[in-house]
């Protein structure tokens, strides 16, 4: 007001939280998307049902999956979610005890704010705590061969326990390690695995138990001709990229025939041309091929007559995964076939269902593909997830070389050292570095309270356990009792933790550092300016 006039500085659609009623909104906004997946952690916790407007349903105790189909509007509940992709985007994994730990973090900061300690303290005793979680973590890794087969499929046991699909996880843990062992490169003492040289494809109707893994690429394709052969033995693969039929000209003409005689010489020429492209094909060596465009009839039977099992429309990604696969060359016409181009398989057949074209037995793949097998769209989709998760640890403890135990075991001994360090450091700064480290007490009750035992019990004995030395002690969240975790093979790649300890603390960071929303609502009098007519 001035001079009893009201100054208007926002819009009539601009709504306005300041202060603390903004910093418990965010606060608020992080705890309930942490409640919603809470109940997912660990191996024995449940799963949610999303069902979106088309009425298709997803059954699932992914975390990363369940934040992705969750429709928020409130902004901090969105930075929330963010953290869930970065985490999955970096690591595969991890999404939900990321999420977890923002909500924890959010709740402890919830009670200094009530005590009248300012939110840049607890901001600095955040990024303290985080600096020495993450040496607590360094100190807690243990380094392992990246080629140690055993150990990595730990790893993978580790991330697809819990899943629906946890009765072949004993057969899918050899498969994903043998997949990812099999595209890693090594360069120096450096290890790298792109996660797009592993291709999953997921085929309805059988049981699970007969996923494979195939050294090669499977296609979404038929052959060309039943005349084909369905099977193709120690094959020969030519990639072409242009289409072998003919093409219509680029430009308008006419040309006027006088005689029977010359429809029959253009019948001819024209069967002759495309006579020629499968003998180039067949002289080449092939007896595979792979075309990126279309095929004409003729060519095909032409093919056909040459015991060569063709495949047309082949999408370009596959035509760059089949050339990696089979370190072929894709040439950009047929003329350009050689020996040299071609690639080599052991075997090229069309599996029994029609749908796909595999191509197994590559040498030396750079890519390959995980083909999965069950008996509904449900179970398929769950197995995915689950394999893409256990297939990403894998890549990062082969990167990295460095794993720890889960359990709680890690969250448990960081909140032990952490707020031994608080001690050190004195001042208002102390009462966030402890807030900070009672926070990954969350990790280890969850799993408690996932698995159907007294929380408070099960806390005490794992700080009894961490306080007497034991610091890969964890809890067994199917007997209840607090075991070794590096003896039991419950591991976990360091990436994971270190990087939802720094996503979590950042995110909780930049929230609480939050005095002002200001959010802009949709005008009334635009939205009916928008409404078509009745």
């Amino acid at each position: 007001m001035l001079g009893g006039q009201p100054i208007i500085i926002l819009k009539e659609n601009v709504e306005r939280n300041r202060g603390l009623e903004a910093q418990r909104s965010n606060i608020a906004a992080a705890k309930a998307i942490a409640s919603a997946v809470r109940t997912t952690l660990g191996p024995r916790g449940m799963d949610k049902m999303l069902v979106d407007q088309s009425g298709d349903v997803t059954i699932t105790n992914d975390g990363a999956t369940i934040l992705q189909d969750i429709s928020v509007v409130h902004p901090g509940a969105k930075m929330v979610i963010e953290v869930a992709k970065a985490q999955d985007d970096e690591v595969g994994d991890g999404t939900t005890t990321a999420v977890v730990m923002v909500g924890s973090l959010m709740e402890k900061a919830e009670a200094m704010i009530e005590k009248k300690i300012h939110p840049t303290v607890i901001a600095e005793g955040y990024r303290l705590g985080m600096k020495k979680a993450l040496e607590v973590l360094e100190d807690l890794s243990i380094p392992i061969d990246p080629y140690d087969r055993e150990n990595l499929i730990r790893i993978a046991d580790t991330a697809m326990t819990g899943k629906a699909i946890e009765s072949v996880k004993s057969r899918l843990n050899g498969i994903v390690v043998d997949a990812v062992m099999a595209i890693a490169t090594k360069e120096g003492d450096r290890i790298t695995a792109d996660e797009d040289n592993v291709l999953i494809k997921k085929q309805a109707g059988d049981t699970m138990d007969d996923a494979e893994l195939v050294r090669g690429v499977v296609l979404d394709k038929k052959r060309v001709s039943e005349e084909m052969p369905r099977k193709v033995k120690d094959a020969r693969v030519a990639l072409v990229a242009s289409p072998l039929e003919i093409k219509k000209t680029q430009v308008k003409a006419k040309i006027h025939i006088k005689s029977s005689d010359m429809v029959s010489a253009f019948t001819a020429q024209e069967r002759e041309t495309l006579k020629k492209y499968a003998d180039t094909i067949i002289a080449s060596g092939a007896n595979v091929l792979l075309c990126q465009k279309g095929i004409a009839d003729a060519v095909a039977y032409y093919l056909a007559k040459g015991g060569v099992l063709a495949v047309e429309d082949v999408p370009e990604k596959d035509m760059k995964f089949a050339s990696h696969a089979l370190n072929a060359q894709i040439v950009n016409k047929a003329e350009d076939l050689t020996p040299e181009a071609l690639g080599r398989a052991e075997t090229v057949e069309e599996l029994e269902d029609g749908e796909f074209i595999k191509i197994s037995g590559c040498h030396n793949p750079k890519t390959v593909t995980i083909l999965l097998r069950g008996s509904t769209q449900y179970l398929l989709d769950e197995l995915e997830r689950a394999v893409e998760d256990g297939t990403r640890v894998v890549m990062d403890a082969m990167e990295d070389g460095k794993l720890v135990v889960g359990g709680g075991a890690v969250e448990t001994e960081i909140l032990m050292k952490v707020r031994d360090y608080a001690a050190s450091v004195g001042g208002r700064a102390q009462i966030a570095i402890e807030a900070f480290a009672d926070a990954f007490e969350v990790i280890p009750v969850t799993l408690a309270e996932n698995s159907g035992f007294n929380t408070v019990d099960k806390l005490v004995e794992l700080k009894n356990a961490h306080a007497r030395g034991e610091k890969y002690a964890g809890l067994n969240v199917y007997t209840g009792t607090v075991v070794d975790m590096l003896k039991e093979g419950v591991l976990e790649p360091q990436r994971s933790k270190r990087q939802a300890i720094q996503s979590a603390t950042e995110a909780a960071i930049l929230l609480l550092r939050v005095d002002d929303m200001m959010i802009t609502r949709e005008d009334k009098k635009e939205k009916e300016a928008g409404k078509p007519p009745e």
